[in-house]
């Protein structure tokens, strides 16, 4: 029996897993299975990373998104072993895992080795600190739940804070739309102007307005809670268009986010950050989302090659350069994309469009045939503005061409994706289930987690 194992669950690794039981799971109950998939992640459970943003800004609570690996193992007819990636044994196929331990450092599950016939590692990636000093230390990173979970409460408890140490009676301070003072109470400083830094400080925009209806603090909510984007580059957005770019920047404006663009940070100390022009800018709390790399664990697996990023080299089977049993997918992977100067971009539907290719190369090495060679299609991106708005550009095969689109139409398609991640998942009708109880929740819950 062919043994499938998938290192990771992001969304790409357990689609592909989820696809996978599905097909040799199902030949398994009709006792004509040819092979048996596995899924090792380190964590018990699964979030789509697009929405840690929202995790941060508590406008979404993690664990009415989370899913259970166990569970899709049971649903799917594919096998969860938790774990993490430490070692990889070429010669012999085989994989080594860390113990498992709980919040206490008991043991749960031991160090283990798996051995397989086709490995498939879809790992991810991590922030990227650049060395510059006092980054990693002093500022927080969104790559996980747990710490977008810690960065929420700490902007939570500095709210509270920061009304403490207002003396003056509430009904002599200025009203909403006045400050005595162009310095903000509170300060969240985000560095890097991708993805997730837009998203998340129009998110914090409208958590900080719903923090002070629910009288969770009594400060202005744009004028007491100030939020810093701060860009190398000379946009925010490098990798989309620039038209793209100036229309968010101009919404981000008029939210009140404040944007320093072309300013490279050169430190990050307990309360500031200081740039290399020479700036100096106050930050309560400062969340790092300027770059990402491979974890580390890739440059050690056994000689695989990796590029500079740390990525797994691969061919475009996706296969590793010097391993046809190894292949690798997302935000890990170092693809070749034809006819453009840089490789496949790490985004999600990359991860999608590959989970669905290896399910055909996949069957294909079943079958002893000559496997196909993936081709990336972009079809745009989108940015969510939070309920402000949303801005996007739609290309090639979904209009013909490319086309700049904001507002209502850009939020229902940027929604659309994560119902897309959940139809690939679950299909399409615990997809509209799940869509329909999410809105229940929604309509009984406050907009932000306020705990």
């Amino acid at each position: 029996m062919h043994r499938f194992i998938v290192v990771g669950g992001g969304a790409g690794g357990l689609e592909l897993a989820t696809r996978l039981g599905d097909r040799y799971g199902a030949q398994k109950k009709k006792g004509g299975t040819r092979a048996q998939v596995t899924l090792v992640d380190r964590y018990p459970t699964h979030i789509w990373k697009p929405l840690l943003h929202e995790v941060a800004a508590g406008s979404m609570d993690p664990f009415t998104q989370e899913l259970e690996y166990a569970a899709q193992a049971r649903w799917h007819d594919f096998e969860f072993q938790q774990g993490e990636l430490t070692g990889l044994d070429r010669a012999n196929r085989r994989l080594m895992l860390s113990p498992v331990v709980d919040d206490d450092g008991a043991e749960l599950l031991p160090a283990r080795e798996l051995e397989y016939d086709t490995l498939i590692i879809a790992i991810g990636s991590t922030t990227a600190f650049f060395g510059v000093k006092g980054a990693a230390e002093f500022s927080l990173a969104l790559d996980t739940v747990g710490q977008a979970e810690r960065f929420r409460k700490r902007l939570i408890a500095a709210c509270m804070r920061a009304e403490h140490q207002v003396h003056e009676p509430v009904e002599s301070r200025p009203g909403p739309g006045t400050s005595t003072s162009s310095e903000p109470r509170i300060q969240v400083a985000i560095v890097g102007g991708g993805a997730t830094g837009v998203e998340l400080s129009a998110e914090l925009r409208n958590t900080a307005q719903v923090l002070s209806a629910y009288g969770l603090h009594k400060l202005d909510p744009r004028h007491d809670v100030g939020i810093v984007l701060i860009e190398a580059g000379p946009r925010i957005l490098p990798a989309l268009q620039e038209r793209v770019s100036t229309a968010t920047a101009e919404l981000l404006t008029k939210l009140g986010v404040k944007l320093m663009i072309g300013e490279t940070v050169a430190e990050v100390a307990p309360g500031i950050i200081r740039t290399a022009s020479g700036h100096t800018v106050r930050a309560d709390l400062t969340v790092w989302a300027a770059g990402i790399k491979a974890p580390p664990i890739l440059s050690e697996l056994d000689g695989l090659p990796v590029n500079r990023l740390g990525q797994l080299n691969v061919r475009r089977t996706l296969q590793t350069e010097i391993d046809d049993n190894i292949f690798a997918l997302g935000d890990c992977a170092a693809c070749p994309w034809p006819g453009n100067e840089r490789n496949v971009p790490p985004r999600a539907q990359a991860a999608h469009q590959q989970a669905s290719f290896l399910m055909k190369a996949l069957a294909a090495r079943l079958d002893n045939k000559p496997l196909p060679e993936f081709a990336y299609r972009d079809f745009g991106s989108l940015v969510s503005l939070g309920h402000f708005s949303a801005v996007g550009n739609l290309m090639g095969g979904l209009i013909g061409g490319n086309m700049l689109i904001e507002g209502l139409f850009a939020r229902f398609m940027y929604m659309s994706l994560y119902r897309l991640h959940i139809a690939a998942l679950h299909g399409y009708a615990r997809m509209v289930l799940d869509t329909f109880a999410h809105w229940l929740r929604r309509s009984t819950l406050p907009r932000v987690k306020l705990h």
